[in-house]
């Protein structure tokens, strides 16, 4: 079934319903925009184990959040990815995600630059001291 109009041409109604039409039919009707977000959630899906946390992970890193926030995020999604009977350590999930991005370069791209920092350990800040000069109970 081919379309004469431009898909910006149909009045939004029709739009909308083609739209629930075609995905209760089974067929899928990408927007042009969608159409790469469908490939890239296909490809990291296909991208292994580590496809999925490594998707959200490059996401928002990309997106400009920080990486403890998008770390825990797709450490989350990675360890319930597993049927086994022990959870993913975060060590493994970290490879399995670096893993998924230097496999697949095009469907994570950019990603590259936030790897390092899946493998920095984080600093153990030293507790405070307490104030010198004080009265002391000792």
């Amino acid at each position: 079934m081919a379309l004469k109009k431009n898909f910006r041409q149909i009045p939004w109604q029709r739009r909308a319903l083609l739209v629930l039409l075609g995905s209760a039919t089974g067929f899928s009707l990408a927007l042009p925009g969608q159409a790469q977000t469908v490939e890239a959630n296909t490809a990291a899906a296909n991208a292994g184990q580590g496809g999925k946390g490594a998707q959200i992970y490059c996401f928002m890193r990309t997106s400009g959040n920080k990486h403890q926030v998008s770390w825990d995020a797709a450490y989350a999604v990675t360890k319930r990815q597993s049927d086994k009977l022990f959870k993913t350590s975060p060590e493994h999930a970290a490879v399995m995600i670096t893993e998924a991005v230097v496999q697949n370069p095009s469907v994570f791209p950019d990603c590259g630059r936030y790897l390092g920092d899946l493998f920095t350990k984080p600093e153990i800040k030293p507790e405070a001291s307490p104030a010198t000069g004080g009265t002391s109970r000792y």
